[in-house]
This record gives C-alpha cells, structure tokens and sequence, in this order.
C-alpha cells in the first residue's frame, strides 16, 4: 500500500453531485436577485459600508466554491444512489408540511383542537398507534394548551368554528381554549 492511497480522504460521495448542481442552482437565483433584494446607497461612506456589498460577496463566492466542486466532479454522473440520497435528505420536509398545517388550521379549527388532532395525527404517523400512545399525545396537547394559555397568557387568536357557538360558551372557548 502506497503512501498516497493512505492519504486520500475516506469520505461518502453519494448524493454528492445532487447536492452540489442543487447548491449552485440556489447559489446563482440568490446571486440573480440580489439587485431586487437589496439596495445601493449613492452616498455611502465606503464601497465595503454598501448593503449589497457583503451578500454579493457571499453569494459570489458561493456560486464560485459549487461551480469549482462541479467542475472537479465533471466526470461523475449522478447514479441511482445519489436519488436515493436525495430522497433521504427531502425526508424531513414532510414534518415542515405537518407543521404547516398545524399553523394554517389553528385559526379555523382553533388552538385545542387543533393541538389534540396534530399530536395524536404525528403520533400515529411516527408509528405509535396503541390507545396508550394516543393519550400520552392528547394529554400532552392539553398540557401544552394550558400552559401556553393558561398560565403564560398567550394571546391566540380564536377560531372559526367558535362563531358557530353561544354566547358565553363562545367567550369561553376564545379565551381558554
């Protein structure tokens, strides 16, 4: 064994090419629009002092540092592989889109309701489907209403679906729940 195969970095390389074309591609539409994003003061104390200054700086150098990565990869192709890498790293949006609509339902279905549905809804997902799982995640819902109401006082806005109730039942599902 030769001093130069025991030098060489022992590094994964799957995925790689994807995550490097999809860094520059991000890179080069941030660059595109820093004009529109930011400003350029006519009368700034320095060139450096200039709001588009560092970003473009930063930007530039991005787009730079991916295009050299590409370059040194020319001669890799993406393989079956680097999809599924791909597809692993894209996993963890799906938690991004429970949590969107967790926020979006909150003011139609409103702050308990909605708490008891995504965690006994994440809980079920996560695999834990027993009745004992889904009441460790209802209690923690309720829990977590009244502590973020109940005793920290924040202000939720009420939901839709409290219109459709009386009066002081209506006022009370506003205010504690």
């Amino acid at each position: 064994m030769s001093i130069d195969t025991e030098l060489q970095a022992k590094t994964r390389s799957t995925g790689q090419v994807v995550f490097v074309v999809g860094a520059l591609v991000f890179s080069v539409v941030l660059l595109s629009q820093i004009t529109s994003q930011t400003v350029w003061i006519e009368n700034s104390k320095s060139f450096a002092a200039q709001p588009r200054f560092w970003p473009g700086v930063a930007l530039a150098l991005m787009v730079m540092g991916f295009g050299l990565q590409l370059w040194w990869l020319r001669r890799r192709r993406p393989n079956a592989q680097d999809w599924v890498e791909a597809r692993r790293w894209l996993e963890p949006l799906e938690y991004v889109l429970w949590f969107m609509g967790y926020v979006f339902a909150v003011p139609v279905i409103g702050f308990l309701p909605m708490s008891v549905i995504f965690a006994c809804g994440l809980t079920w997902r996560l695999g834990y489907r027993g009745g004992i799982y889904q009441g460790i995640a209802a209690s923690f819902a309720i829990a977590t209403v009244i502590l973020f109401k109940g005793l920290l006082g924040v202000k939720i806005p009420g939901a839709l679906i409290y219109d459709a109730l009386p009066g002081a039942l209506r006022n009370f599902f506003i205010l504690y729940l």
